[in-house]
């Protein structure tokens, strides 16, 4: 590659970033005015759009233009795109009829990635695999540092151990990771990595406990690869979209609730999305439902989509907000037409 090439990328990788003075330009390029207006000139002939704005705070800036021209990026953004597109490939963007532009962008993006890159974005494609996406959620998202993600996908692929340091439960949902928000560090065996309604699981066994964990990988503090390899385990289900689906049931939300719902088991686990609940069958004609979210509210929403009548036997809290509903949905049909 020519030296005016490789000046003219660079060029464009500065004027995606931001916009620039011309002298900045220059200046970051360590050429003269004249050259610069050259580079934007070839800039502007390949199809980008290099608008310049006069006045003693103009200069260059990247337009839109007609066309799509070739884009520049860094490392991290490279393995950011890679796995996003992966991801809607496999379905994660709810969106029926982009299978065959999405397969065609990874394909190019996989040709032209770097072998340290795509050896990060093929482990962590690898390690993922896509929760059930048929029951809408309203809990907040939990995003993770992809740093964190390609580490335990790291471990996945070389059946590596990782030590994480995981927070309590208190500071899942604060944004500091100092040292005071966990214990210390932890050894893992890491499995599989679970991607569900914008939040990431990581399905592990527990070195310390020696017991099989569904993680949330918004606990993770720190995640560093550990000295030793290990030997597959026999895994704690076939299906470990379904283990993490019941862990979250269970006991990854904040508010819990037990429910007699008056139809047979078969007929709610058909009518619900594993990660609503776990179904206990008591006779014939009713059944046990062991739900969970982030708030009542979200609880009481999944409970009269059900369409079956139910009785509430716990939290007492989550009687008293349906009480209150009940009282405001009667009011407001008290004088409505039959």
């Amino acid at each position: 590659m020519t030296p005016t090439t490789l000046r003219v990328l660079r060029l464009l990788a500065l004027l995606q970033d931001r916009a620039h003075t011309g002298r900045e330009l220059a200046q970051r390029l360590g050429i003269t005015d004249r050259t610069l207006r050259n580079d934007i000139q070839r800039l502007r002939e390949l199809g980008y759009p290099v608008q310049a704005e006069r006045g003693a705070i103009g200069g260059y800036r990247l337009g839109r233009g007609s066309t799509m021209p070739p884009l520049l990026l860094d490392d991290d953004e490279a393995v950011a795109v890679a796995v996003a597109v992966g991801l809607a490939e496999d379905g994660a963007t709810g969106i029926a009829d982009i299978g065959e532009n999405v397969t065609r962008a990874l394909a190019k993006l996989d040709q032209i990635l770097p072998k340290r890159l795509q050896r990060k974005v093929t482990a962590l494609r690898n390690a993922t695999a896509i929760g059930p996406a048929t029951t809408g959620s309203r809990e907040p998202d939990a995003p993770v540092p992809a740093a964190v993600l390609t580490t335990l996908a790291g471990g996945i692929r070389d059946g590596a151990t990782v030590e994480l340091a995981l927070a309590t439960d208190t500071d899942t949902d604060t944004d500091t990771d100092t040292d005071e928000t966990f214990t210390g560090t932890a050894p893992f065996e890491p499995y599989r990595l679970i991607n569900w309604q914008r939040r990431w699981y990581l399905v592990a066994y527990d070195l310390e406990t020696h017991a099989w964990r569904a993680i949330p990988v918004a606990r993770v503090r720190r995640a560093e690869l550990g000295d030793r390899r290990f030997a597959a385990r026999a895994l704690p289900d076939d299906d470990l979209v379904a283990f993490v689906m019941r862990h979250i049931a269970t006991t990854g939300w904040k508010v819990r609730a037990r429910v007699t719902v008056h139809a047979p088991a078969e007929t709610v686990i058909a009518r619900i999305n594993p990660a609503v609940g776990v179904v206990e069958a008591v006779d014939a004609h009713s059944c046990i439902l062991l739900t969970g979210a982030d708030a009542l509210e979200t609880i009481a929403i999944y409970l009269s989509m059900l369409m079956m009548d139910f009785r509430v036997d716990e939290p007492p809290e989550l009687v008293a907000h349906l009480r209150t509903l009940a009282r405001r949905y009667t009011a407001a049909v008290a004088d409505a037409p039959e």
